[in-house]
């Protein structure tokens, strides 16, 4: 047991080293530096903003100018005392950006998370029990054709039709700009009209996925001895369902929800770009346009240790529900 916990523990922290690696490295390998990158209009012309002698000056103060393992001793070293950095472009810390934003990712992807997991396992429950029949059918063909859309494309199709069509959503932001709320309820509710359509998108572009892992481990749970057995005890369908058949299968679908987790904060940047909402996804990408360095390695981290964090907690789940595993 205790070499099993060593193991893992180094597993851990190799994992760890790699993504700080990778965080740090692959920003650099893109083209240009946060200084030529602020010196071009929209349409790419090159407008002169800042002298070479400013450039060179800059470069220094952020200590770009230092060969690569250096950059990379400094960023671990400032990392141990929980430094982030500063950011290039806000001008101010990257955990204080990261706090800014990392809120509104965290309520739409929560709810995403939520509303998939839940909508998922109903519908794939109802498809295995009504397994071959017409309805099974025309919701898996649906839902199969369904999860071809990618979900940015399916988060304008929204946006044009009940944000600019309709006019029943806002079309950007997450919060009404200058509003003068009457108490915190009507703040909550603001908050939520604003992310109604990108949390419907994220559970959109996730829920095929439980539906079928659900009506598929359903289907071959119900073949089990021990489901025949519960019959032949005379119990009714509803306990046998319940009780016996989804309470099995939803193990495989509890591992699916830290993955799908990890899979929305990374698509998270996509949808959050389409709705204009300011969450970290969408921070994510100004960061990129701007190269800049130290917010792009500060988002990078908190998906990456979010993820881990869910896989970790996905596994201390999975052992609770069948203590056959080893975690």
């Amino acid at each position: 047991m205790g070499e099993d916990r060593n193991s893992f523990i180094f597993r851990l922290l190799l994992t760890l080293f790699v993504i700080l690696a990778i965080n740090f490295f692959l920003p650099r390998m893109m083209p240009g530096d946060p200084f030529s990158t602020t010196s071009a209009d929209e349409a790419g012309e090159e407008i002169i903003v800042m002298t070479e002698e400013q450039r060179l000056y800059y470069m220094n103060y952020y200590g770009l100018d230092r060969p690569l393992h250096e950059q990379f001793l400094v960023y671990m070293k400032n990392l141990m005392k929980g430094d982030l950095g500063r950011s290039i472009y806000y001008k101010m810390p990257v955990s204080d950006v990261i706090m800014l934003h990392l809120p509104w990712t965290v309520l739409i992807v929560v709810g995403a998370t939520v509303i998939s997991t839940f909508s998922g396992v109903v519908l794939g429950t109802f498809s295995a029990k009504n397994r071959k029949k017409g309805s099974d059918r025309i919701m898996m063909t649906g839902l199969i054709a369904f999860a071809e859309i990618p979900s940015f494309l399916l988060g304008l199709i929204l946006l044009l039709v009940f944000s600019a069509y309709f006019r029943l959503f806002p079309l950007a932001g997450a919060i009404t700009p200058f509003a003068d709320y009457n108490g915190p309820a009507e703040q909550a509710w603001d908050i939520l009209y604003h992310a109604f359509l990108p949390v419907v998108t994220l559970s959109l572009s996730q829920l095929t996925g439980v539906y079928l892992l659900t009506r598929n481990t359903l289907i071959t749970v119900t073949t089990k001895e021990y489901i025949r057995t519960a019959r032949a005890k005379g119990l009714g369908e509803k306990t046998v369902w319940n009780r016996h058949a989804l309470r099995n299968a939803l193990l495989p679908v509890v591992t699916r929800t830290g993955f799908m987790i990890g899979i929305m904060m990374g698509g998270v940047v996509l949808v959050e770009t389409v709705f204009s909402y300011p969450g970290i996804g969408m921070t994510l990408r100004s960061a990129v346009v701007g190269r800049d360095y130290p917010l792009i390695q500060g988002i990078l981290l908190v998906i990456a240790v979010s993820i881990l964090v869910c896989n970790l907690l996905v596994d201390k789940i999975y052992g609770k529900l069948d203590p056959r595993v080893v975690v």
